[in-house]
């Protein structure tokens, strides 16, 4: 088997997650990483033992040995770099947020379907057993019709205090269960209403709360979702991310608790919770969710089939109903979602390529 050569632009901690787990995938070469920072670059580089390091990524994309680029970059950043690796032809594995507006994830939409490469945006809850194993549930009737989704996704102090300088907890975390929310019901919300709230002087609030309102499509009423993201919890608080959701439907309930690890250690310092699920190192290896994403992806590019998990119409749309609940916090109004044209299109035809969805 011909491996594929993998390079990485953005070496920051999930950058590194990601070269941890194409390192411990079979068929895979790391060809090389990609970041702006020289010093901070080489020395990662050298713990991890990857030879090639780039500070100017377009190196990368003019390599024409390198076949798959996965960006961990700033969200900011997406929309350039995501553009430049499509025009080179590259096969693409874009982190979440797939860019910083509508805007901006229209182009690449666009870029996507006529570039030669698959693309795909690391939506990562939908590699999480937890959550798909509830959608199956969903899919089959076992809870009836969804009428209340409530989802917290929230973070200690710190780490997330070096976050908010970056990014907003509703774009950076409540995507995700946003995200969950359209999976589960097939559905986008018609209506957002949100508020922040800023504690500290970060750039960004410490927490957002979004509520969001579903089409009632059989006059008995739409679901409800309500996304929490708090990024300011006690610093001693011993969880990893305190995460979980919990669907009602009108014949039963489906809870999710992603707070829980399973390992707790206790020392003289601290009590903390520690990751067995998302990209754990186990007997010298990375396992866990973020490697069965990659694998996925990996496996769709062997086999030239289509990335369908999580298609670029739907990661183009979880920015949209953020970027929507972010402009209701500042009016503290309820606000209209009005999908783009584009994005429907794109939503239209799921299920035509892949019919278990």
């Amino acid at each position: 088997m011909t491996p594929l050569r993998w390079a990485i632009i953005g070496f920051g901690r999930f950058g590194r997650a990601h070269a941890q787990v194409l390192q411990s995938l079979p068929g895979i070469e790391l060809a090389g990483v990609s970041s702006r920072q020289a010093g901070p670059l080489a020395e990662r580089a050298a713990q991890l033992g990857i030879e090639r390091t780039e500070t100017d990524y377009r190196q990368l994309l003019d390599d024409d040995q390198i076949d798959v680029i996965s960006i961990v970059t700033h969200w900011k950043e997406h929309h350039q770099v995501a553009m430049a690796a499509l025009a080179a032809g590259k096969h693409v594995l874009l982190e979440k947020p797939m860019a910083a507006d509508t805007g901006q994830c229209l182009e690449i939409l666009d870029a996507a379907e006529a570039a030669p490469g698959q693309f795909m945006v690391g939506h990562i809850c939908r590699f999480d057993p937890r959550y798909s194993l509830a959608r199956e549930a969903i899919q089959r009737g076992e809870i009836g019709r969804i009428v209340s989704m409530h989802a917290h996704r929230n973070l200690p102090v710190a780490p997330g205090n070096i976050r908010l300088d970056k990014i907003s907890p509703l774009m950076g975390d409540g995507i995700h269960d946003a995200d969950m929310m359209m999976w589960f019901t097939g559905e986008t919300p018609g209506r957002v209403f949100a508020r922040n709230v800023k504690v500290h002087d970060y750039d960004y609030p410490d927490l957002g709360w979004a509520m969001l309102e579903f089409p009632d499509r059989d006059g008995q009423g739409g679901a409800i979702g309500v996304v929490e993201t708090i990024w300011c919890l006690p610093a001693n608080v011993p969880t990893v991310i305190d995460a979980g959701m919990q669907i009602v439907g009108s014949e039963g309930m489906i809870t999710i608790d992603c707070s829980q690890t399973g390992l707790l250690v206790n020392t003289a310092e601290q009590l903390k919770q520690v990751d067995t699920l998302f990209w754990p190192q186990q007997h010298g290896r990375s396992v866990g969710i973020l490697r069965e994403e990659i694998s996925y992806f990996a496996d769709c590019l062997r086999a030239g089939t289509p990335a369908n998990v999580v298609t670029a119409a739907e990661a183009a749309r979880a920015v949209a109903v953020m970027e929507a609940a972010e402009q209701s916090a500042i009016s503290r109004q309820p606000l209209e979602i009005e999908l783009p044209a584009r994005i429907l299109a794109g939503l239209d035809r799921i299920g035509q390529d892949d019919p278990s969805r």
